[in-house]
């Protein structure tokens, strides 16, 4: 359940097609909300809608703040879900996207997710001491594949542990270019028993990205209560409604402009690649 744009009437908005939490609904009181409002993301996505659905993203190494700075622009000129960004980043995203509805994303434990899961959690804290108010974390993947399943959850509630206490949002990505269909399930499934907010594809550094079989595989796995992120290779208007439609609640994509003017009815010679030109995360 996401949290979303306070209204004049001060309600709140829970979108993205998650259950209601105690938690959800605790963060939405200390946000403001005088009523909420419950109804599914997950409708096709018209036009106007698909921007709603994009983290818009850039995570390669070599990003300059000149290329932070627009990608913060373009977010907010398209009305995008988030930027996400590596952590060295957030805290000037925050400033940039300060006043606007535009939410900052950053990743922990990107993107092997080996690290220790208090490593983690001391990533996701000083995260949001720095103004994200969304993680996506990497899952242990060699401990899901070597059975370890108290480590997987102990390593995801770690993150969850310390990302709720401040309100925000986990993602744990899984990689699931790398697990057969028993261990994505797994995965989701114990992502799900540690309190996530959402499932996630893919990292876009490993050798493949979302696919809708994968999609349509993980929103049977979590069923109605979380969200599902498809992120690596959405790279066009075609593919993001295919995603929706197959059960996603965010894309990640550093293709977000040029999804956007595509749903606006520009020709392809004309479509800007925005501000993560060389690959899609």
């Amino acid at each position: 359940m996401i949290v979303s744009r306070l209204r004049a009437e001060e309600s709140i908005e829970v979108e993205d097609g998650h259950g209601c939490s105690p938690h959800s609904i605790a963060c939405a009181i200390q946000a403001g909300a005088s009523r909420i409002g419950l109804g599914p993301a997950n409708a096709a996505a018209g036009t106007g809608d698909v921007a709603r659905f994009i983290d818009h993203t850039l995570l390669k190494p070599e990003a300059t703040r000149a290329e932070i700075d627009k990608l913060c622009e373009e977010a907010k000129r398209y009305e995008f879900a988030s930027v996400c960004v590596n952590p060295t980043w957030v805290k000037d995203c925050s400033f940039a996207l300060y006043g606007s509805p535009v939410k900052v994303c950053t990743v922990v434990g990107f993107p092997l997710g080996a690290t220790l899961p208090d490593v983690k959690a001391f990533e996701a804290r000083r995260a949001i001491f720095d103004g994200a108010t969304e993680i996506d974390m990497v899952i242990n993947i060699g401990a899901l594949k070597s059975g370890d399943d108290d480590l997987v959850i102990r390593d995801i509630r770690s993150v969850v542990d310390a990302s709720h206490e401040s309100c925000a949002i986990v993602k744990v990505i899984l990689e699931t270019a790398l697990l057969s269909d028993e261990e994505k399930v797994r995965a989701c499934k114990l992502s799900k028993s540690a309190g996530a907010d959402f499932v996630k594809t893919s990292t876009g550094f490993s050798k493949g990205g979302a696919t809708v079989a994968d999609i349509a595989l993980m929103r049977q796995a979590v069923g109605s209560e979380m969200g599902v992120k498809a992120a690596g290779g959405v790279k066009d208007l075609s593919a993001a409604r295919e995603m929706i439609a197959a059960g996603a609640t965010r894309l990640g994509a550093s293709a977000g402009v040029k999804i956007i003017q595509e749903a606006q009815g520009f020709a392809p010679s004309r479509i800007s690649t925005g501000g993560a030109q060389s690959t899609s995360y």
